[in-house]
């Protein structure tokens, strides 16, 4: 009639088969029993296990409103009262706010956080504590060393688990502007309508949590307005894609258009238009040992893997519909390269080998474009201005151009070298040569930010203006001695 509880049951997958095999066949005698099991999402997870079994999840609330009630039915009114200081249960509400802050900044993906951290209540706990401890030791005639609790806030207690340097920045930024003198101003809020409210007991806290917005807009967390559309967006794509997943696979009995007659048809289609293989020699007589041609070589040598990969795949496809080889489970590609090509998603084994993209349809015009670039690169000479997000290692081509300045200057070092820019006033079509030095790219954009073409300088977003694609860079290197 006992209780078992076996806890991050994903690092012990394997232990889980064993598990459910043991379930099944025990007779357990008293009614009573129950085990319960602790686990984080993962892809491997037993799915039968997962089916028998009660489900609770325990997801982090939404809206700071949600967030504030959360954190607050964690606090007791002995906590509250802890200290009579009037400095204590403002630092404790911001301390709250910014809890909810950083939890809800996750949903809004690399715009809220580059890396997705795992904030949880015990980061709350450890600064309210730290808090407490300081008002207990701090001087009231010198008052809070703001220095020191910005320190602990932004560095240890939530800054300790954030590893990129951009973030820090921004949890730092957080900590400044809200953890200061002017907090205990009658006049400070973290945004409209969002201030420190003067409380005596939870109840009152509690009263005022329930007045705040049901739904938050993205600048309370300091974001843009256009952060929510990118968010909705996402979110919609989401429950699609799911919604797709399910779909079932098989062919029905009605008489519209087959999935294989669909798939077989799109191959055709595809095969028809796909590029044919690279000729090496061509490499050769432009000089292959000039850095740019190297890094030429190695761009065409994955284009070709490409190319090779797609081909294979879709005459095979080919060919199993037909009924010449048989699609069996072991050939786990081709069972997956027919679903994807039906849902008009890349097949995964064309998405190792080169590039993201949203839909099958803007993948393969981009495998069309990045060929046509290398291609003209081989037959028309060295083009005007380069589409780098067209390549594969955009990183590569500024370290050959690098190299290739550095060939030009006889008495420039190598490591001495650094890459410089300028933002031009002109779209690609205007570029009608070369530049001297460096060279011109285009096809970056901006998220996040709008860009003044007048004056060259970075703007705040347009409102429901999500992207925006940058003029013509001038690349070029400088000799940083």
């Amino acid at each position: 009639g006992g209780w078992v509880l076996l806890q991050n049951c994903h690092l012990g997958l394997d232990f889980m088969d064993e598990l459910l095999e043991t379930i099944l066949t025990a007779e357990i005698q008293d009614e009573t029993f129950r085990i319960w099991l602790t686990t984080e999402q993962h892809p491997k997870f037993p799915i039968t296990l997962l089916q028998i079994a009660i489900k609770f999840t325990n997801e982090p609330p939404q809206g700071i409103r949600a967030g504030l009630k959360r954190t607050f039915s964690g606090i007791s009114q002995d906590l509250l009262n802890v200290s009579n200081l009037p400095m204590w249960k403002p630092l404790l509400y911001t301390v709250a706010f910014l809890h909810s802050t950083v939890q809800e900044r996750r949903k809004f993906g690399p715009l809220g956080w580059n890396i997705p951290y795992e904030f949880n209540s015990a980061d709350f706990t450890a600064s309210v504590q730290f808090i407490q401890n300081h008002l207990k030791k701090c001087d009231i005639r010198k008052g809070i060393s703001w220095n020191t609790v910005r320190y602990m806030i932004g560095e240890v207690q939530y800054g300790g688990r954030v590893t990129d340097d951009y973030d820090k920045r921004l949890l730092n930024c957080f900590a400044r502007v809200w953890f200061n003198e002017n907090m205990f101003d009658s006049a400070f809020c973290f945004y409209t309508g969002y201030k420190i409210p003067v409380c005596k007991t939870l109840e009152q806290y509690f009263e005022y949590i329930q007045l705040l917005p049901a739904m938050d807009s993205p600048e309370v967390f300091g974001l843009h307005p256009n952060a929510d559309i990118t968010y909705q967006r996402n979110t919609s794509a989401d429950v699609l894609d799911t919604i797709t997943n399910i779909q079932p696979k098989e062919s029905g009995g009605g008489s519209g258009e087959t999935r294989e007659s669909v798939v077989y048809r799109l191959a055709e289609d595809m095969l028809e238009k796909l590029p044919p293989d690279y000729v090496k020699a061509r490499l050769v007589k432009m000089g292959h040992l000039n850095s740019m041609n190297i890094f030429l070589r190695q761009e065409i040598d994955r284009m070709q893997k490409v190319i090779t990969v797609v081909r294979t795949s879709l005459n095979d496809l080919k060919l199993a519909i037909e009924g010449t080889i048989v699609m069996s489970e072991a050939s786990k590609n081709l069972r997956d390269a027919l679903d994807n090509m039906y849902d008009a998603r890349i097949p995964q084994v064309w998405k190792r080998v080169s590039w993201d993209s949203s839909t099958l349809g803007f993948w393969f015009t981009e495998l069309l474009d990045r060929n046509a670039q290398l291609s003209t690169w081989i037959f028309q000479g060295r083009p005007n201005v380069f589409w780098i997000t067209g390549f594969f290692n955009p990183q590569g081509f500024l370290t050959a151009m690098k190299q290739e300045a550095t060939r030009a200057h006889k008495d420039w070092a190598l490591d001495k070298v650094a890459i410089h820019n300028d933002v031009l006033k002109l779209t690609r079509e205007e570029i009608t040569s070369p530049p001297s030095e460096g060279v011109y790219i285009y096809g970056l954009y901006l998220e996040g930010a709008g860009w003044d073409k007048r004056r060259s300088i970075l703007v705040e977003s347009t409102p429901k203006i999500l992207f925006v694609q940058l003029p013509v860079l001038h690349m070029f290197a400088v000799d940083s001695t």
